[in-house]
């Protein structure tokens, strides 16, 4: 029998890991999109949602993740 006291994460960890992921998995895909050439240019590449909503997202699931690997389980 495995005894629960020796795991270091709990179900709330794995589940705010997974939130984490999630939120970085998202805002990479905010940012994707076309880019520019050397014949055409892409103004697109300075859209709000790509310079400040997609990092915001990635920093959030960041901080999402350090935060459920720093958190104790309760006992």
């Amino acid at each position: 029998m495995v005894d629960k006291k020796k795991f270091a994460f709990d179900k709330i960890n794995f589940l705010l890991l997974g939130i984490g992921m999630l939120a970085v998995i998202v805002g990479f895909l905010l940012m994707s999109g076309p880019s520019s050439t050397m014949t055409h240019f892409e103004p697109d590449i300075f859209s709000v949602r790509r310079i400040k909503v997609a990092p915001v997202v990635c920093l959030i699931g960041f901080l999402f993740m350090i935060y459920a690997v720093v958190r104790k389980p309760k006992e």
